[in-house]
C-alpha cells in the first residue's frame, strides 16, 4: 500500500461520538495521510455510500470501520444493506467489525459475512490501528 501518494480512506460507523473522536485521533496519529468520515448509524453511513457510488466510485473508501450495536441501522443491517444494494462492486473497501462485544457468536457472526475482513475488539489503540492498515512500522 502506498501511503505517500493517495490519502488513505476511512468510513467510521459508530454511534459513540466519543469513541469516534478517540478513533479519529488515534488513526491520524498512526497513518498522517488519511480522510476520515464518521457516521453515526449504519442507515446514514448506507446513505453516504450510495451517494459515492452513485457520483464516483472511485471515492468509495478504502476502509469501513463498523460497529455492531447502533441505533436505527446496526452493523448486521448495514452489511445486509450493503451487499443488497451491491454498493461497492469491485471490492475497493475492506470492512472491519470494531465492536467492545465479547460474544463469541458476534465474533462469528462476523466472520462468517464474505465482506468482512475481520473483528477487532475496541478500544482501539495505535499498535491495532497500524496492524489493521497494514501500515510497516519501519521509519
Amino acid at each position: 500500500m502506498n501511503i505517500n501518494n493517495k490519502a488513505i480512506s476511512v468510513l467510521l460507523v459508530d454511534d459513540d461520538e466519543i469513541n469516534n473522536f478517540i478513533s479519529i485521533k488515534l488513526i491520524k496519529k498512526a497513518l498522517l495521510n488519511t480522510e476520515i468520515m464518521a457516521c453515526l448509524n449504519g442507515k446514514y453511513a448506507i446513505e453516504q455510500l450510495s451517494d459515492i457510488q452513485r457520483k464516483d466510485p472511485n471515492k468509495l473508501p478504502d476502509y469501513i470501520l463498523l460497529d455492531i450495536n447502533m441505533p436505527i441501522m446496526n452493523g448486521w443491517e448495514f452489511l445486509d444493506e450493503y451487499k443488497r444494494l451491491n454498493l461497492d462492486p469491485l471490492g475497493k473497501s475492506k470492512i472491519y467489525i470494531i465492536s467492545s462485544s465479547v460474544f463469541s457468536n458476534d465474533i462469528n457472526k462476523a466472520r462468517s459475512y464474505p465482506l468482512v475482513k475481520d473483528f477487532i475488539s475496541k478500544p482501539l489503540n495505535v499498535e491495532k490501528i497500524k496492524e489493521l492498515f497494514e501500515v510497516a512500522t519501519e521509519s
